[in-house]
């Protein structure tokens, strides 16, 4: 048996993980019948990568690699299509790997989608955020800063560029009392009390403190301003840095929270955002997707699980359903 290792996109709260009875050969012979010959039996490949942690995957195409001669992705890319596709492939990638090509796509062809860049940037830890960095230079040979900079401008440039450089405050033990009410009398300053808002304050307090002191710091403002934060956010910000800014808000008080409602958005109205939905699944799978679902019922009074029944439909929908079915 390989000893798992230590993984800073595997938390404990997450549906998917290692499989305790694993066998590589067997699920590499499985797969790759699965595959071959005539039609494709896509319950097998359901079954066996929603059920198997990220690592094990990685060893199962490193294994299949070895024995059918063949990259176990490009087979699956020839079999399969569609959503379907995009979320097996997405649950074969290296979680650091995944997000560095979802930022890749969000800055990719004519226009930004930096709803990806903001939900990727303000949701990560610090030793993620540094995999990322260094999986982006070994896919694309290119700086991640240095592209987000070319695509993005203003404020958020200027946010999100702090945010990549990963120096967050992740004590979650103390809080400094003194720097909470400092901060707040800053925010306060930066904005209600003056015409116009000095956003690079917003950003060094949002961007940098750590979630403990930052819920302090909200609970001080909202004595000196009698508004909560967001609403202040709400007045004195617009586009994109106004949703950056309510998205670190949003993650400091509860990240599954925050992605619950990322998900409602995607589902809600005419059409289904199924990029942003196989994204949130698959990356959370194995850190949150427990709290995620506990926060969706919470806010929406529907599970996550019947919500994505009634939005998707076949082979798709039964591999999100199997990477949920762990929760609600």
């Amino acid at each position: 048996v390989v000893p798992t290792p230590i993984n800073a996109f595997v938390g404990t709260r997450g549906t998917i993980k290692d499989c305790p009875c694993f066998n590589i050969g067997r699920d590499v012979n499985s797969l790759r019948n699965a595959i071959v010959g005539l039609g494709t039996n896509e319950k097998v490949i359901i079954e066996i990568l929603t059920h198997r942690s990220n690592w094990q995957r990685q060893l199962i195409c490193k294994d299949y690699k070895g024995t059918c001669g063949r990259e176990l992705i490009d087979d699956l890319k020839g079999d399969i299509s569609g959503d379907f596709q995009t979320v097996i492939i997405a649950l074969m990638t290296p979680p650091a790997v995944f997000d560095a090509k979802e930022l890749k796509r969000a800055m990719e062809g004519p226009g930004t989608n930096e709803n990806v860049l903001i939900e990727i940037l303000a949701s990560r830890t610090n030793q993620q955020l540094r995999e990322i960095r260094d999986a982006y230079q070994g896919e694309y040979k290119s700086d991640l800063a240095k592209d987000i900079a070319e695509e993005t401008s203003g404020d958020l440039r200027r946010a999100l560029l702090i945010l990549l450089e990963a120096r967050r405050d992740e004590n979650c033990q103390g809080v400094d009392e003194r720097l909470f009410k400092t901060d707040a009398e800053a925010l306060f300053k930066a904005g209600e009390k003056r015409l116009g808002t000095d956003e690079i304050k917003f950003m060094e307090v949002l961007c940098l403190r750590s979630p403990s002191q930052l819920q302090m710091t909200f609970d001080e403002y909202k004595v000196i301003t009698n508004k909560t934060i967001e609403e202040s956010i709400t007045s004195e910000m617009s586009g994109d840095l106004k949703r950056l800014m309510l998205s670190l808000v949003q993650c400091s008080k509860s990240a599954p929270a925050y992605f619950a409602d990322r998900i409602h958005k995607s589902v809600k109205g005419l059409g289904t955002d199924e990029h942003t939905l196989s994204r949130i699944l698959v990356s959370r799978s194995e850190i949150d997707l427990l709290d995620i679902q506990d926060e969706y019922m919470k806010a929406y009074g529907k599970s996550l699980y019947s919500t994505i029944e009634d939005e998707t439909s076949g082979d798709y929908r039964t591999t999100l359903l199997s990477i949920c079915e762990k929760g609600n």
